[in-house]
């Protein structure tokens, strides 16, 4: 690891990686042009040359670039690990697969410069979902977020049913974060949604930037968003929809005017997407211990919140991911391809 950097840089950019040796050097490579950036590569315990190659990137570019080795925690342990040492006013993660528009960058950083001491808890951008074999699709929020200045949540509007606020379109305040007591389960996929809905659950105070910042490469074979790999792992979704439910505000905090509605609503379009998404994959998977978890599951959110219960259910997404029968789970397998799309997994 090389030294920390001695002024307190504008942004930290975390990358966590394992086994990234075939798309870390892209990541990396927009990032070198950009100042007031710090960039912290967590090496998850790769078997591959991620770490050689981290090392060596770093190497050249001391004081601002550090690697850190550790054994394997999964995609949340190196978030975590990152999150720790990260010395940057705001921070943004950036999965090793995916990459920055550099001169959205450039333009970020000098946003973020210039909000010094306006108290912005964070910073929302665009990103582009870069599809494998398909024409590249860009998320937008300039119907939702206005871009003329600092706003609060009083003054945005709501989201369109394909419009999910992504990990990759947010820029925190470090300390927010950190004072969200945000925790991230080790050796769990599928981490994005809690980091989203923990510290977002605490931002009053945003600006937004409609840049193309984000490249969300998606659709390549092994992914962790992939068909079949989220079959595989859909007892990891289901354990993060239980803690990104569990980390919504009460409504009646939203009753009493502590969180704003229009953030609760923000939290709940979210989540909802997420929830529909594995739901719609256990009944696709069609089996019937699948069927059984998912049933187990929406008892559990209605013996919790039966309001949140009722309203998810009710919900376009929600309801055609739970259809009982043969017809039922061929609507599904609809409403699966659909929700993917929906969240941005297609």
């Amino acid at each position: 690891m090389t030294n920390r950097p001695s002024v307190v840089p504008a942004l930290s950019i975390v990358v966590p990686a394992f086994n990234a040796e075939d798309y870390l050097g892209r990541a990396l490579s927009e990032l070198d042009a950009v100042a007031g950036v710090e960039v912290i590569v967590v090496d998850d315990g790769s078997t591959d040359a991620t770490g050689a190659l981290a090392d060596d990137w770093a190497a050249r570019r001391p004081g601002s670039r550090r690697v850190i080795h550790q054994p394997n925690r999964g995609h949340g342990g190196a978030i975590t690990t990152g999150l720790s040492d990260a010395r940057g006013t705001f921070v943004k993660i950036l999965d090793a697969d995916d990459w920055l528009d550099i001169a959205s960058l450039a333009l970020l950083v000098r946003e973020l410069v210039a909000l010094e001491g306006a108290d912005v808890d964070a910073v929302f951008t665009d990103f582009v979902h870069e599809r494998v074999g398909k024409s590249a699709r860009p998320a937008r929020f300039d119907s939702v977020f206005p871009s003329d200045g600092v706003f609060e949540w009083a003054d945005t509007e709501r989201f369109g049913r394909r419009q999910v606020l992504m990990m990759h379109a947010i820029v925190y305040r470090t300390e927010l974060v950190r004072a969200s007591g945000l925790h991230l389960p080790e050796h769990t996929f599928y981490v994005d949604n809690l980091y989203v809905v923990t510290p977002l659950a605490r931002v009053r105070r945003m600006r937004y930037l409609p840049i193309p910042l984000y490249r969300y490469h998606v659709g390549r074979p092994g992914q962790s968003v992939a068909p079949e790999v989220m079959v595989r792992r859909v007892e990891q979704q289901l354990r993060v929809n239980r803690l990104a439910l569990a980390a919504l505000p009460s409504p009646h905090a939203v009753a009493r005017g502590e969180v704003p509605v229009q953030l609760y609503r923000a939290l709940l379009h979210h989540v909802e997407g997420v929830c529909a998404v594995t739901s719609a994959t256990l009944a696709r998977a069609g089996t019937a211990g699948h069927l059984v978890e998912r049933d187990r599951f929406w008892r559990e959110v209605r013996a919790e919140n039966p309001w949140l219960y009722t309203r998810m259910r009710r919900s376009l997404l929600g309801a055609v991911s739970n259809l009982p029968g043969q017809a039922g789970r061929r609507a599904t397998s609809l409403a699966y391809d659909w929700a993917r799309r929906v969240v941005g997994f297609s």
